[in-house]
């Protein structure tokens, strides 16, 4: 019996979703309860995954990795997250792709946003008071610091591996937790055909056009960003244009066809040290480390889906909602962990947190796949680009493989 992947499964629930809302809008309201808890189940299990993948990822390394080119590696990580996240508002702002229907009723009231905070309030609460708190309530923000001191600690502390049991400890918590979201993720074509249905039910069909004017922008949005990327890493690492695209092409096929960064690490390592010039020490630490806790890809997809959610809500965008949207872009890039669907579990940390309703998740879960493909494209443009950039900036960047065959030609003849 031929067995389909979890992506042709969500794909056809997708289609048996819209199908079940436009034909039968009563029956999918009253199966909305799955859909609701397919979402807690991945709620659940949110906070602690990424307590433990930033500990996990900080606490792996050695105290010296934590200097140098843990320090350049972090600022290249901090600026493309935030250029991704402000992209992804910016291009929202201009393209507007939630403007296209009016689905303020979707939540039953009319969507208002978080209250109101000032400045000093807003930085006091990203710092936690008690971090079992934070946990329970699902402070996202809160547990992203904690554990990111924690992380430090650990490495510093374990240079002579008296805390490796603490962090084997981690490793292991973190490994069943992924498993236990991935064992959930079995569900998503039922909880998804669940939320897309009941969407559908709510808001009728005017609910699919902005779906697809949201996925055309997107990926509008990613060209820009990954040709941006490769322009500023050219000039920046002093190596021709064409050859730095044409050495990523493998790595950008990878990532495409499979939608996954895991899968593409091995690729982008052998692809960083072979035809891009980064020597193995920044490859081995760079790439490995974007893959935890870099996602450009993610923050211009998380921020340019809030903005379109609250212009589908029919909300004001203030200035300090949009900061908002910013930070928690970036902090749940911090807490990546490769786990299918991730763009959905994501947005579980997003949505709550915005005040917006989390039934309103359902409205991109089952295009949530389709969007995977250019968001795994700048996750690991934005990894492969900043190895080049730490490479470059540390004399660790062999530039004769950017070369092209006319020019090592022409150097083999004056050799002669």
């Amino acid at each position: 019996m031929r067995k389909f992947s979890l992506t042709t499964q969500i794909t056809g629930a997708m289609l048996v979703g819209v199908v079940l809302g436009a034909v039968w809008p009563k029956l999918a309201q009253d199966l909305s309860i799955i859909g609701e808890i397919f979402l807690r189940l991945i709620q659940m299990g949110v906070v602690l995954m990424i307590f433990g993948a930033v500990i996990e990822a900080l606490g792996s390394l050695k105290p010296q990795d934590l200097g140098r080119l843990g320090l350049k590696t972090g600022c290249w990580f901090f600026v493309t997250t935030v250029l991704a996240a402000l992209l992804g508002i910016g291009g929202g702002l201009i393209l507007q792709p939630g403007k296209v229907a009016d689905l303020a009723q979707f939540a039953g009231t009319k969507f208002k946003g978080p209250a109101a905070t000032n400045f000093h309030d807003t930085v006091l609460n990203f710092f936690p008071t008690n971090i079992f708190n934070s946990l329970s309530s699902g402070n996202v923000i809160q547990v992203l610091v904690f554990a990111s001191l924690f992380g430090v600690v650990l490495s510093r502390a374990n240079v002579q591996g008296n805390y490796q049991r603490v962090l084997e400890l981690v490793k292991q918590v973190n490994q069943l937790v992924v498993k236990m979201v991935m064992l959930v993720m079995k569900l998503a074509p039922l909880g998804i055909a669940s939320l897309v249905a009941t969407a559908l039910a709510t808001n009728g069909s005017q609910v699919l056009l902005p779906l697809v004017r949201f996925l055309g922008d997107y990926a509008l949005l990613t060209v820009l960003f990954v040709g941006g990327l490769f322009c500023f890493t050219s000039w920046y690492a002093k190596v021709p244009l064409l050859s730095l695209v044409k050495g990523f092409s493998e790595i950008i096929v990878v990532a495409f066809t499979t939608t996954s960064s895991a899968v593409a690490l091995p690729v982008e390592m052998k692809v960083a040290r072979d035809k891009l010039g980064v020597s193995q020490p920044v490859s081995q630490l760079v790439l490995p480390l974007g893959m935890a806790l870099n996602s450009n890809g993610l923050a211009l997809y998380l921020s340019l889906v809030c903005v379109t959610m609250m212009q589908l809500m029919g909300t004001s965008l203030t200035f300090g909602m949009l900061g908002k949207v910013v930070v928690l872009a970036i902090l749940a890039c911090l807490g990546t962990v490769v786990v299918p669907g991730g763009g959905l579990v994501a947005l579980t940390i997003m949505v709550p947190a915005l005040g917006m309703p989390a039934a309103s998740i359902g409205l991109f879960a089952g295009i949530d796949w389709f969007v995977g493909m250019f968001r795994t494209v700048a996750n690991v443009v934005g990894d492969t680009t900043t190895a080049i950039g730490v490479a470059a900036s540390d004399d660790q960047l062999q530039r004769t493989v950017y070369q092209t065959k006319s020019s090592k030609m022409k150097q083999a003849k004056q050799a002669s």
